[in-house]
């Protein structure tokens, strides 16, 4: 899974140290969606460590049950986290697994991921009520009604395509998709590619939103997994599952989202790519209409590790513990999120995410 040459021997180290705990209990979110996802890093745990039990522990989060207000209105930033990391206080579980765009770019100082998966296609996509199949965004008719959960989305997409209106939709992608069908007020709406992809709804996917259309948020399409940051243990077992290209992009995303200060009441927006031991990240800030907004890309050499050299006993960055990648490498990407980030705070970024974070208060 993370391409490093001994993952096997920390396997085996982990596994030893694991057997000690008898059952590993991992928390989860009761969605039908967050029940995949934690199953899926399940089944690579199992097929590491043969010898370990597990046991899932599904519970509704703050963001679960609060479905008639649109997210940035809450105002929380651990919506679909703090329930579940109770439970990993309390030590009634002993990770959780959560897309890692719900987690904060500041987590409280008990814990940390200890891994984040290979990241899937983390792009938006556009899905069409049924008299709209066939359809872009483009090509819909003047006013239809655009559903997204998404400040981000919204202002990326109000800018492009003017012509549409875009409304906020709630709840679990089941209930979303049931809006869209049963119900006549959308005409369309953006999900993310990899919940679609993961559920199994790939065919209904109208249209892939690229980059250069909207960009996505920080860490989606990456899971991660969360732990007691002094559990050594568990940091080991779990530490194998990094995926040392997507870890490095979403260390320098949530470094930049951290420096702007952003959270899901500003929409902000990321891309990065690693391309011959660069990292490029582009990152972006718009007003909530997309009228204004301010865009850039830098990059910095950046050395993908295929082997391990040893632990480091290194503290977090962004919230991210991985004593077995490279430290520079890490550094690195960090600086790189700090950097653009800073880059734009001076061209007057901060400037539009006041007002926006202003104007979504008043809404």
């Amino acid at each position: 899974m993370s391409g490093n040459g001994n993952a096997g021997n920390a396997a085996a180290t982990a596994e030893e140290n694991g057997s000690k705990m008898k059952v590993i209990r991992v928390g989860t979110r009761k969605s039908q969606l967050a029940r995949i996802q934690t199953d899926s890093v399940v089944a690579m745990l199992k097929a590491l460590y043969p010898g370990l039990q597990f046991e899932i522990i599904a519970m509704s989060t703050t963001g679960d049950k609060i479905l008639d207000t649109a997210l940035s209105k809450i105002g929380e930033k651990s919506l679909f986290t703090k329930e579940l990391e109770y439970a990993l206080e309390k030590n009634e579980v002993d990770l959780v697994v959560h897309s890692l765009k719900d987690l904060p770019t500041v987590l409280p100082p008990a814990f940390t991921i200890g891994a984040i998966c290979k990241r899937e296609n983390p792009c938006d996509a556009v899905v069409f009520h049924p008299k709209f199949v066939g359809k872009t965004l483009e090509t819909l008719p003047e006013k239809s009604t655009v559903g997204t959960s998404s400040l981000r989305r919204a202002a990326q997409l109000q800018r492009k395509f003017p012509h549409l209106e875009f409304k906020s939709i709630r709840g679990n992608l089941n209930t979303r998709l049931r809006k869209l069908d049963e119900q006549h007020e959308f005409s369309a709406i953006i999900l993310a590619v990899a919940g679609l992809q993961r559920m199994g709804w790939q065919n209904r996917v109208g249209q892939i939103l690229h980059p250069e259309e909207c960009m996505y948020a920080v860490g989606q399409g990456a899971l991660a997994v969360e732990v007691r940051a002094k559990d050594q243990d568990i940091l080991d077992l779990v530490g194998v599952l990094h995926d040392p290209e997507t870890l490095l992009r979403c260390i320098a995303e949530r470094a930049f989202l951290r420096h702007l200060e952003g959270g899901c009441s500003v929409p902000v927006a990321v891309h990065t790519v690693i391309k011959d031991g660069q990292l490029y990240l582009t990152g972006g800030v718009w007003s909530l209409d997309g009228s204004d907004s301010m865009q850039e890309t830098m990059q910095a050499t950046i050395h993908v590790p295929t082997q391990y050299d040893g632990p480091e006993d290194d503290p977090q960055l962004v919230g991210i513990t991985a004593l077995n990648i490279p430290r520079g490498a890490q550094l690195a990407a960090e600086n790189l999120g700090i950097s653009l980030a800073s880059l734009l705070l001076n061209k007057g970024a901060k400037n539009i995410l006041d007002v926006a974070r202003q104007l979504n208060d008043v809404h």
